[in-house]
């Protein structure tokens, strides 16, 4: 489990939420209680608790002193900085089986038969949902790429290594969901050959710079 997160309860909202940001505090809100609750935070201990969690790990939330277990939910990021900007908690149980999101790795490919072949792999799912209790969610799932060989070979939703405490939450997500395919890199990028000219064409251009 990630580490813990120190919440104070605000007041403050909408437009006075700028000022907030700029002493250093991410105002953030916890769903899950009785009633939404409006919360904010230190930065910097909000960045390192999100980084180690993300959106795949449970994190102790000590509002005011008081333990709450969570998932961020939602983490809002200003585009030109890239800072948080805001954060939307999930109050969960420890018991209870959660949603969560939980990003793929792809593991093994510079070792397979395609990777030597020259051959390139190209992700198309990067994560998937996946159901468990808070503490057995998996911070990723391994898709393993060691034995990928031609340009027709594949990595599909089979292919994950689940825990056995975890299970898949998008029960439309096929078994034969592509992760990622193997291509030849030339093919793939489309580069045009650039044509030969012909002797019709040679004899057309020295024509055109006598001219000029």
């Amino acid at each position: 489990m990630a580490g813990q997160l120190d919440l104070q309860k605000r007041t403050v909202q909408g437009k006075k939420l700028k000022k907030l940001r700029q002493k250093g505090q991410i105002p953030s809100v916890v769903y899950g209680k009785d009633e939404p609750m409006m919360t904010m935070s230190e930065y910097n201990s909000t960045e390192k608790a999100l980084l180690e969690a993300g959106y795949h790990s449970p994190i102790e939330l000590l509002i005011e002193g008081e333990p709450q277990l969570a998932i961020a939910k939602s983490i809002k990021v200003e585009p030109v900085s890239r800072r948080i900007i805001n954060v939307e908690f999930q109050a969960v149980s420890a018991d209870a089986v959660v949603e969560a999101t939980a990003p793929i790795k792809i593991v093994g490919f510079d070792q397979s038969p395609a990777a030597k072949a020259h051959l390139t792999i190209l992700p198309v799912l990067e994560e998937v949902n996946v159901k468990a209790k808070p503490s057995d969610l998996p911070q990723e799932l391994i898709a393993d790429a060691s034995k990928l060989t031609d340009p027709e070979d594949k990595i599909t939703v089979a292919d994950l290594q689940l825990p056995s405490q975890v299970e898949l939450a998008d029960k439309e997500l096929a078994p034969t969901t592509v992760i990622a395919n193997v291509y030849e890199a030339k093919v793939a990028e489309g580069e045009p050959e650039a044509p030969e000219a012909s002797e019709e064409s040679e004899a057309e251009t020295s024509s055109d710079e006598k001219e000029a």
